[in-house]
């Protein structure tokens, strides 16, 4: 139990790390619909978008090690709502995203029931 523990924290910190690295690689790189090929290999250059591409891979393996051992209706609202809160703060510190006073309080309800459904895994 410990092992698919692990594994969903480290499938979900991996999931949002994931997302912010493609964010930050995405950011300010210049995108055409009218020249496909440069804008995929942009793209696929991109040391932060790469770095999150190889992370999100990690992450499905780990999810899938951490389901084949932990109830689905447990594991996925821990890992979304989590890694909402994580993408939400690492947001708000390294690509210096707004957070409003509605998604304080919608985070912390939202962090409410992650520790009612999380108290369901022991």
């Amino acid at each position: 139990m410990r092992s698919a523990i692990a594994a969903l924290v480290f499938a979900l910190c991996a999931n949002a790390t994931a997302n912010v690295l493609i964010r930050l690689g995405m950011k300010d790189l210049p995108l055409s619909l009218a020249r496909p090929a440069d804008t995929l290999r942009g793209i696929l250059l991109n040391p932060p978008v790469m770095g999150g591409i190889v992370l999100f891979a990690l992450n499905v393996l780990a999810y899938a090690y951490a389901l084949s051992r932990l109830r689905l209706s447990v594991a996925y609202p821990v890992m979304t709502s989590l890694g909402l809160v994580i993408v939400m703060v690492l947001s708000w510190v390294l690509v210096g995203e707004r957070i409003t006073p509605v998604q304080l309080v919608g985070t912390g309800l939202i962090l409410v029931g992650v520790v009612l459904v999380a108290v369901q895994m022991g």
